[in-house]
């Protein structure tokens, strides 16, 4: 990509600056919920599924030095981008060009204890595309929900931990789409504000995990009941984790 084609920006306070595309699709909040979720420990291995320019794995691996952190992400300048952050950030990243539906063999041959994952929010059978491709391909499903499920899946090592951040909407079909080597599934709503309906979900399962289905408390982003100024009005906790990297506490 051409420098003026791109911009830099912070995230977590100013810990990390990620380099990413101007246009089309950018990483905001989600993929730092999705670190902040991730109860993952130093030396763990953990793969990310469409790390796009790596804001989730990087998150993740400032919150938490010393993982083993790895990425696929089928656009090769996004995935370029990444290898950048990373090195940028001094954080260690390996990010493999490829797409899940034909995951590299160097991937398929290990396992992890953390895949994390940022689908595609919206089916196309129920809306319209992006004019922007890159967004389009971030942000529309072109991969059914059950094909990422189930590399994520694979990639697991026995009682390894899925999480993944996706809109609230769509938790009918991430319920459908899971099969009984997961188990353990815990669902957590993020409500803009009290009395909202949440707009986007967090997601657990533990491969091999046995326990009933929990759908968590929501998480309230906002303080106040409506939108009154230009500030940012996150609650104490949220601002927490998208200023000082902490992690998230589920309901």
């Amino acid at each position: 990509m051409h420098p003026g084609d791109l911009t830099q920006d912070d995230f977590l306070g100013g810990q990390l600056v990620l380099t990413q595309p101007r246009t089309g699709y950018r990483a905001g909040v989600d993929p730092v919920f999705l670190a902040s979720a991730v109860p993952a420990q130093t030396g763990q291995a953990v793969l990310e599924l469409g790390c796009g320019v790596g804001a989730a794995s990087l998150c993740l691996g400032r919150r938490i030095p010393g993982l083993d952190l790895y990425g696929i992400e089928r656009q090769a300048d996004h995935a370029d981008l990444a290898r950048k952050n990373a090195e940028d950030n001094g954080i260690s990243l390996t990010v493999h060009d490829g797409d899940l539906t034909q995951m590299p063999e160097i991937l398929r041959a290990r396992s992890f204890d953390h895949v994390i994952m940022n689908p595609p929010y919206f089916d196309r059978a129920r809306g319209s595309m992006s004019p922007h491709g890159a967004r389009e391909q971030a942000m529309g499903e072109e991969t059914p929900l059950a094909v990422w499920l189930d590399q994520a899946t694979r990639r697991l090592r026995p009682r390894g931990l899925l999480t993944m951040i996706n809109a609230a909407e769509r938790l009918p079909d991430i319920l459908s789409a899971l099969d009984d080597r997961l188990g353990s599934v815990v669902a957590q709503p993020l409500s803009p504000r009290t009395g909202r309906a949440a707009k986007l979900l967090l997601l657990q399962a533990r491969k091999g995990g046995r326990a009933a289905f929990r759908l968590a408390a929501p998480i309230v982003l906002h303080e106040g009941a409506a939108h009154t100024s230009d500030r940012e009005h996150y609650t104490p906790a949220i601002q927490a984790i998208l200023r000082d990297g902490a992690a998230l506490s589920w309901g």
